[in-house]
C-alpha cells in the first residue's frame, strides 16, 4: 500500500524546489530503477505497480504512460570545487536549457568514457525528471558538476586544453585533438557566451556538406556532443 501523504510528496519532486528541499529525486522505469539500485546512489523506496495498484501508480507517476515501477534516489553531495581530473576529458555545458538534451549528453558520455560534465549554475538541473528519463541510466555513472563555468575552465588553463563549438572554426576534422581537456558546448539558443568563448583554447567547427551549404541553420546540442566526443575518441584512439 501507499498513504496519501506518500503520494503527494513524491507528486512534489516534479519540482526543483522540493527535490532540493529534501535531497531526493524520481526515478521510473524497470531500466532505471534497475541502475539506480546497482549503483552507489542510496535509494530511499520503491514502489511496484503490482504492489499498489494501476491508479496509485498512475497518481505517483511523472510520465505520461505509468511505468511498473518507480523509485525515491537521494541525491549525491557536490563534489569538492576545486577537485578536477586534467588527465581526463570532461564536457562543459554553457547555459543548456533543454532536459532532453541534457539527458542525452549524459547517456552520450557513458558511452564514450566521459564521467564527468561540468555545467553552468543556469544549465538545466540534472534531477529535473526528464533528465533522468533521457538519460536511461546513465545518470547513475555521469557526475554533472554544476558551478561558476568561466572559474573551472580557467583552472584547465596551462593543466589542459579547453576546447569549443562555433560555427565559424577550423573543421574538427583538420584539428589535432587531445586525449583529455574539456568540450565546451553552447546553449541551442546562442551557443557559447562572449565570457566562456574569451577562455577556449581552441575552437573546433563540425561542418556542414557540402561545405558552406545553405541547409540547417546548426546541430542539436546533443547531437554535436555525440559526433564530437567520436571524433575526440577516434583521434586519441
Amino acid at each position: 500500500m501507499i498513504s496519501k501523504s506518500d503520494i503527494k510528496f513524491i507528486k512534489s519532486l516534479a519540482h526543483k524546489r522540493y527535490r532540493d528541499e529534501n535531497s531526493v529525486f524520481i526515478a521510473e522505469g524497470e531500466k532505471i530503477v534497475n541502475e539506480a539500485l546497482a549503483s552507489s546512489y542510496s535509494v530511499e523506496s520503491v514502489f511496484y505497480k503490482d504492489d499498489i495498484g494501476d491508479d496509485a501508480m498512475s497518481r505517483i507517476s511523472l510520465l505520461s504512460t505509468p511505468s511498473p515501477v518507480l523509485a525515491v534516489v537521494k541525491m549525491k553531495r557536490p563534489e569538492a570545487d576545486s577537485v578536477y581530473d586534467f588527465s581526463k576529458l570532461h564536457f562543459a555545458l554553457d547555459s543548456v536549457r533543454d532536459p532532453g538534451n541534457l539527458g542525452t549528453i549524459i547517456r552520450i558520455s557513458d558511452w564514450f568514457g566521459i564521467d564527468t560534465i561540468f555545467a553552468s549554475e543556469d544549465t538545466v538541473d540534472v534531477y529535473n525528471p526528464k533528465v533522468v528519463q533521457s538519460s536511461m541510466g546513465s545518470i547513475f555513472r555521469v557526475n554533472v558538476r554544476y558551478g561558476e563555468l568561466s572559474a573551472i575552465l580557467y583552472s584547465f588553463k596551462g593543466n589542459a586544453p579547453v576546447y569549443g563549438t562555433f560555427l565559424s572554426a577550423k573543421s574538427i576534422y583538420e584539428t589535432k585533438l587531445s586525449k583529455n581537456g574539456v568540450i565546451v558546448l553552447g546553449s541551442e539558443s546562442h551557443g557559447i557566451s562572449a565570457k566562456i568563448e574569451d577562455i577556449v583554447d581552441q575552437k573546433i567547427l563540425i561542418p556542414q556538406y557540402p561545405v558552406d551549404s545553405q541547409r540547417a541553420e546548426s546541430l542539436n546540442v546533443a547531437i554535436s556532443a555525440a559526433i564530437v566526443a567520436s571524433e575526440f575518441r577516434r583521434f586519441s584512439a
